[in-house]
């Protein structure tokens, strides 16, 4: 392993692979924003930002694009996303491997996630001939009514450090074959993936031909202040933002003024119920991945496990096994399940919330860094099980870090009133072969989460349903189902084919010949 003293290769690694998927070299060198690998701790690249005025730009690149690309037939739409999605497949191993070396993921999942790009692209193709409207029953007599969809406008995209390429391309994919154009202003802790990304696409662009405005796909380089000007200009009717409660608090009340709609995914204090007639070996691996996936820092993380009396004893000692047995490392090597932290600060996060922990008088169990990889600035931790004597203190909010908090439960509807006790309501699951139990906590009675599973974890979502949550998860949806409809807007018309006017509810207005 690198340390501090030893030379390492992967700013060598990062470079050739920049250069393979694209992306410019002076777009990586000699920039103001500094991007450290989370798997060694290494400076890795030097990014050129992007200043609020060329944001401004840029997002009238993007807007004039718009009205260009919404006259593109549906279906000729789709065919560029297609062809995305073949540039996608091209560089699927490159790309993931990307993934890994800037946010720390083993390489399954960083492939994974650029499979979940591949999967949205073919997803959006299908939809690109199926925006459909309605045509609606109408009292008048020849008359005709119906809705129908339109293109929106510049759709703005502001993602997360997590899913740094995928969480665009959920909104991309849709936004472009709805006929929006899309500015991304990704996580800066993460923006050298969002460059392969936009080199990839571009090259979709050029093969896709004349009938691709300039300025179709932008990208913002920068800090907080580059993001705002997303937020705040009105050429932006709607935005897309992933990220924490706190920053969908500040986001939303400034789109609600301009009148602009918002797509927030944010927090996700989430959990699970194991029941008594809970398959326990299936449970115990659906709660470990979920758990400790991306070493916790998925929005759907399991972070809360609430356990029935009579299985806490069975299924307990035998989780806390495999919270101690777990390899956590470098996720590069084989057999690593748990990488690193993204930064201090989530390290630091984690230490605080851990010490809270034990105040109350918690058993945990793991939690403490793991030296020895990459140099002092990588921050490995083994993930940690706290048992809990009640449902309070640190398991209410949400720790971006991998901690489950497990508490005893002795009723159904305790289980419940605690799942639903948080502010947040993104992913929930409950493992049991009750189906009362299971119907219940899909019903309007359980899970007040947008996404309520049954024996399976609630981290890791297909691109076929829509993906989001309820209460301080913001409310958007992405992805699949009807999630297109939030990138188009609706009109209701109708169509007088008679030579008379009669007038709806039975109104008269007649002004005579």
């Amino acid at each position: 392993m690198p340390n501090a003293a030893t030379p390492s290769s992967l700013p060598t690694e990062v470079a050739e692979l920049l250069q393979r998927l694209g992306v410019p070299r002076d777009a990586c060198t000699g920039g103001t924003l500094p991007v450290r690998s989370p798997v060694t701790g290494e400076r890795i690249a030097a990014v050129a930002e992007t200043s609020t005025a060329q944001a401004g730009e840029a997002i009238g690149r993007a807007r004039a694009a718009y009205l260009r690309w919404r006259n593109v037939p549906a279906p000729r739409r789709g065919e560029l996303v297609r062809l995305l999605g073949e540039e996608l497949r091209l560089h699927k191993a490159d790309l993931g491997r990307l993934v890994t070396l800037e946010a720390g993921k083993v390489p399954s999942e960083g492939a994974g996630e650029v499979q979940e790009m591949i999967d949205i692209c073919d997803f959006a193709v299908g939809l690109s001939r199926q925006l459909y409207g309605l045509t609606i029953a109408t009292e008048r007599a020849e008359h005709r009514m119906m809705e129908t969809w339109h293109p929106l406008g510049v759709v703005g995209v502001i993602s997360a450090f997590n899913f740094p390429v995928a969480v665009w391309s959920w909104n991309a994919a849709l936004a472009l074959v709805c006929g929006d154009s899309v500015v991304w202003k990704p996580s800066e802790k993460t923006p050298l993936t969002a460059l392969a990304t936009h080199a990839i696409a571009q090259r979709a662009i050029v093969r896709f031909g004349s009938d691709a405005p300039a300025g179709l796909l932008e990208l913002l380089i920068g800090q907080r202040d580059v993001g705002e000007v997303l937020v705040d200009d009105h050429r932006v009717p709607v935005l897309s933002a992933t990220g924490s409660t706190a920053m969908g608090r500040q986001v939303a009340p400034r789109l609600a003024a301009r009148f602009a709609r918002a797509i927030l995914e944010l927090g996700g204090n989430n959990a699970a119920i194991v029941a008594p007639s809970a398959d326990l070996g299936l449970a115990l691996r659906g709660i470990a991945f979920a758990a400790m996936g991306t070493a916790g820092q998925r929005c759907t993380t399991l972070r809360r496990l609430f356990v029935h009396d009579s299985v806490y004893d069975a299924l307990v000692p035998k989780l806390a096994k495999v919270y101690g047995n777990v390899r956590v490392g470098d996720p590069r090597e084989a057999g690593t399940l748990v990488g690193p932290l993204i930064d201090r600060a989530a390290f630091d996060s984690m230490q605080k919330a851990l010490g809270e922990c034990r105040e109350l008088g918690a058993t945990v169990h793991g939690g403490q860094r793991v030296d020895g990889i990459g140099t002092p600035d990588a921050y490995y931790v083994r993930p940690a099980l706290v048992e809990l004597r009640s449902h309070a203190g640190p398991a209410l909010r949400e720790t971006f870090a991998p901690i489950l908090y497990v508490v005893r439960y002795a009723t159904f509807d305790e289980a419940i009133e605690w799942h639903n006790a948080v502010g947040a309501g993104l992913s929930s699951s409950i493992f049991t072969l009750d189906v009362r139990e299971a119907e219940r906590f899909m019903s309007s009675a359980g899970s007040d989460c947008g996404i309520a599973n049954v024996n399976i974890g609630p981290s890791g979502a297909e691109i076929g349903g829509a993906f989001g949550g309820e209460k301080e998860t913001g409310g958007g949806r992405e992805a699949g189902s009807d999630a297109w409809k939030a990138y188009m807007r609706r009109a209701t018309n109708t169509i007088n084919y008679s030579t008379a006017l009669p007038l709806a509810q039975g109104v008269t207005f007649d002004i005579g010949d």
